[in-house]
C-alpha cells in the first residue's frame, strides 16, 4: 500500500491505479487482496449489503460502512450534473439518468418518472420493491403519484438484478394495465425502461408499447 501512496505522491494522479490499488487505500492491502480474489470486480462487491460486507474476514463494521459510502458516492458522481432536473425525451436519456442508480441493486424496484409537458423530470416515485407482478404494481398508485405531482406524462422504469433485459410476461401485463389506465385519466405513458447492469431495454424502441383500447 505504501507503493500506491508513493505513486500518487510522485505523479499526482490516481487514474493509473488498478481496482486492487484503490481498494487497498480504503480497506488495506490484505483485505483488498481477498476481496478482489473472491468477487473479481467492483460491481460484484457493490451489490453486497452491510451485513454481507461485515461478514467478510478482516472487514468489520467500520470498513464495511466506508465501502458502502464509497460506492454510494461513486453512484452519485455518475449521475448527470445539472442545476435543473433533466429532460428525459428519449430512452437513452432515461437510461443515462437511471443506470447509475439501479444497476447494482440486488432487489427489483419499480419507479415512475413524473414529467412536465416538456419532458422535464418533476420527480421519481418508487412504487414497489421486490418481484414485479400485477398485485404489487397497481395503476392507481402510479397515477395517484402522477396526479399529486401534476405530471403531464410518465415513464415507467424497473431493474432486473439478474442483468437479463428481456421483459417477462408480468412486465408486459403490468405495462398494458398502466397504459390503459393512463389513457382513461389522460396521462400518457411514454415508455417502460428495464435496466439490467449497464444496459437497458425500451418497450417503445422495441415496438412493444401497447395501444390503449377504446372502451365500448
Amino acid at each position: 500500500m505504501n507503493g500506491v501512496r508513493e505513486q500518487i505522491t510522485q505523479w499526482g494522479r490516481t487514474d493509473t491505479l488498478t481496482d486492487l490499488d484503490v481498494l487497498s487505500l480504503i480497506v488495506g492491502q490484505p483485505v483488498a487482496d481477498g476481496l478482489c480474489e473472491r468477487y473479481g470486480n467492483l460491481h460484484a462487491l457493490a451489490r453486497l449489503n452491510q451485513a454481507e460486507l461485515e461478514r467478510i474476514p478482516g472487514l468489520g463494521v467500520a470498513r464495511a460502512q466506508t465501502l458502502l459510502a464509497t460506492f454510494e458516492l461513486a453512484r452519485r458522481l455518475e449521475q448527470p450534473e445539472a442545476e435543473t432536473p433533466p429532460i428525459l425525451s428519449s430512452p437513452e436519456s432515461v437510461a443515462s439518468y437511471m443506470i447509475p442508480r439501479l444497476r447494482d441493486l440486488v432487489k427489483e424496484v419499480f419507479l415512475v418518472l413524473l414529467l412536465t409537458s416538456a419532458n422535464r423530470l418533476i420527480r421519481e416515485v418508487e412504487i414497489s420493491e421486490g418481484i414485479l407482478n400485477g398485485s404489487a404494481i397497481h395503476p392507481r398508485e402510479v397515477f395517484k403519484a402522477a396526479i399529486d405531482g401534476m405530471a403531464a406524462s410518465v415513464i415507467l422504469v424497473h431493474n432486473h438484478p439478474s442483468g437479463k433485459l428481456e421483459p417477462s410476461p408480468e412486465d408486459a401485463a403490468v405495462t398494458r394495465q398502466i397504459v390503459e389506465a393512463g389513457h382513461i385519466v389522460g396521462i400518457p405513458v411514454h415508455d417502460h425502461i428495464i435496466i439490467g447492469g449497464g444496459r437497458f431495454y425500451s418497450f417503445q424502441e422495441e415496438g412493444l408499447m401497447p395501444t390503449p383500447q377504446l372502451a365500448i
